[in-house]
């Protein structure tokens, strides 16, 4: 269960990062709390849009995968974080990706990159007492 919530907490932080450095990515709210409120929201519906349909798109597009060299990686990336933006926008939650270039493709490396730190640092599930 530690370990779910430090996952949920390292996403939100990650997609905060990415809404903070990219302009067509944001997330709105009256109060800071309400933001909050909407980043771990977003981040719990990224992790299910992350667990559920990511592998099935990669394992569908495992030969073009392999023919870029691994590049197609971000573009699904990219996808994942349109369909999040997506998904919220139908639940009413206040977060939008404007566009694929450059919102959706920069705001997936930028999450990434974070994600990447943050697992770095954040304590495996081994680790947690």
């Amino acid at each position: 269960m530690k370990n779910l919530i430090i996952k949920l907490l390292a996403n939100a932080v990650a997609l905060a990062a990415a809404a903070w450095l990219i302009s067509g990515i944001t997330i709105q709210g009256a109060t800071t709390g309400r933001r909050i409120l909407t980043l771990l929201i977003v981040a719990a519906i990224f992790g299910l849009v992350n667990a559920v349909v990511k592998p099935i798109v990669k394992l569908l597009s495992l030969p073009f995968i392999i023919l870029t060299l691994g590049l197609l990686i971000f573009v699904i990336n990219a996808v994942m974080l349109l369909l999040t933006s997506w998904i919220t926008g139908q639940l009413d939650v206040q977060f939008h990706v404007e566009d694929f270039w450059p919102s959706a493709l920069l705001g997936s490396l930028v999450i990434t990159v974070v994600g990447m730190l943050l697992n770095a640092v954040l304590p495996d599930k081994a680790e947690i007492k």
